[in-house]
């Protein structure tokens, strides 16, 4: 799929790979529907650079600290693969501020406000562009 050009993204993160498929995000935005996508920064230059009226959101951890406990706190992995994911954590957030991709940066302190916050950002977003099209 990747070498037909039939992701509207990929990316290979921690030794995987993942996509999104093109027709089935141009089908459901064909019927209107919202498409929200869960994927990395390469993710959505990819995506950006495709649809540029995309809405990026992105997600920051409140510190560098909290990063580090909530990878820690999940214990799956040991220190040197939380390390690891630690530094990669950094460098994307770093990568997502100078993207240039991103319409907001939403901070995670609490789980369900931040979930309300980006709710509530993506309602606006929708409202602004279906008054825009009025």
């Amino acid at each position: 799929m990747r070498a037909a050009g039939e992701f509207l993204e990929s990316a290979g993160i921690y030794g995987k790979m993942y996509g999104t498929p093109r027709a089935w995000v141009q089908e459901q935005l064909r019927r209107g529907r919202l498409v929200i996508l869960e994927i990395d920064v390469q993710g959505a230059v990819q995506v950006k650079a495709r649809i540029p009226e995309a809405y990026a959101l992105y997600i920051l951890p409140p510190s560098e600290e909290e990063l580090q406990r909530r990878l820690r706190s999940r214990r799956r992995e040991d220190d040197a693969t939380i390390g690891r994911r630690f530094a990669e954590a950094k460098s994307e957030i770093d990568h997502a501020r100078a993207s240039g991709v991103y319409d907001t940066f939403v901070v995670n302190r609490d789980l369900e406000a931040t979930i309300e916050e980006a709710v509530g950002l993506v309602n606006a977003e929708r409202a602004r562009r279906r008054a825009a099209r009025r």
